[in-house]
């Protein structure tokens, strides 16, 4: 009995911390497989929070740890501050910037200031949102180039998102005076009108020494085609205009040639030559951040599906629980399937063949079903 308690004696003031250890180790694994474990095809869009959860539980498990340790109070001390140094030099070697970006990154998850697939503008860049990172996000532009954007930067510089409810389309340009903005402005509103924009409406910009500025705007509600309704109504306002016999010219308009006082400088309609089917230009220019963007909303509603059949498991009878597993199974099959896709598209970005303008919005349709 003796010999027991001799060595027991030694062992039982460690008792208290390697309780600690095992119930750290515990609620990690747990938290871990809850969240992460079971969805292991999420992004790390999603796993980032996780993630500094399960880091500030490490933490905050040594330290207890090291509160509950049997030794003196001197000692305890310089373990602590050992700590302290060790995490302070990790901050320090670290460049001041790459703190800066992943406390950025933090911030804009909370604010939620734009999402994957959004248009975006801070700054000189615009484009697409393909990719959000930890210390930046990544854009694709109008000409189909991918742009890294640090999200410090983000932080210190106003972004102007497109919302998905519709983003406002307009044209700028200046007439004479000699016409009056009455009937500028009803040949406006129809060409706004016939390149697809909904409730349209003109503005006088500025009262120039030779011509009068006017902007028409309209409201484009699929905004993924926002590139190519620009361009639409660019080229509604100039066949609205000449067909009706107005010149877009400046009133100081000088040309090296001779011209009758009534002719007017005005380009013949053509007809297309060819009819053969044309690409939407946002199908080649934010192709990447489209396929981030379905890909995204395609996670969501599986995850909602699949946390609603596990919710739904635990209360149905045992003849019903085979099938509701088998569902289970084939999302995830489908979500980790999404998730493969993702990996390859981003070592390699296929230019997608020409199809319909159509395509876009049957790729949101095919979402909701």
């Amino acid at each position: 009995m003796e010999i027991l308690h001799n060595i027991l004696n030694p062992i039982i003031p460690f008792l208290l911390p390697l309780g600690i250890l095992v119930v750290s180790v515990a609620i990690l694994w747990a938290c871990y497989w809850f969240l992460i474990g079971r969805y292991p095809e999420v992004g790390n869009e999603r796993k980032f929070p996780i993630q500094i959860l399960l880091m500030v539980l490490t933490v905050v498990g040594i330290l207890a740890i090291v509160m509950t340790l049997p030794i003196s109070e001197e000692a305890r001390s310089d373990i602590m501050r050992l700590i302290g140094i060790v995490l302070s030099g990790i901050i320090a070697l670290s460049s001041t910037n790459i703190i800066g970006n992943l406390m950025a990154g933090l911030l804009l998850r909370i604010m939620k200031p734009f999402r994957t697939g959004d248009f975006i503008r801070v700054g000189d860049f615009f484009g697409r949102v393909s990719q959000r990172g930890l210390f930046d996000i990544e854009i694709q532009s109008e000409t189909r180039e991918l742009i890294a954007i640090p999200n410090a930067y983000l932080i210190k510089n106003p972004i102007s998102a497109t919302p998905g409810s519709g983003a406002i389309v307009s044209a700028s340009l200046s007439l004479g005076y000699d016409i009056h903005h009455s009937e500028i402005e009803s040949l406006l509103i129809k060409a706004a009108e016939r390149s697809g924009l909904e409730h349209a409406f003109v503005h006088i910009l500025e009262l120039g020494n030779f011509s009068v500025t006017y902007r028409v705007s309209g409201l484009l509600e699929e905004v993924k085609g926002l590139i190519t309704a620009r361009s639409n109504l660019y080229k509604s306002v100039l066949d609205t205009l000449h067909t009706a016999g107005i010149e877009i010219v400046s009133p100081t308009f000088m040309n090296q040639r001779r011209i009758g006082e009534n002719e007017k400088i005005i380009p013949t309609f053509t007809k297309k030559v060819s009819e053969k089917e044309s690409v939407e230009a946002e199908e080649i220019v934010f192709d990447k951040a489209e396929q981030a963007e379905q890909a995204e909303l395609k996670e969501e509603k599986l995850i909602n599906e699949i946390k609603n059949l596990e919710t739904t498991l635990k209360e149905t009878q045992d003849e019903d629980k085979d099938k509701i597993k088998q569902k289970i199974e084939t999302k995830r099959a489908r979500l980790k399937a999404i998730k493969d896709s993702e990996s390859a598209s981003d070592t390699e970005i296929k230019t997608p063949t020409p199809k319909k303008a159509s395509k876009i919005k049957k790729t949101d349709e095919s979402i909701k079903e």
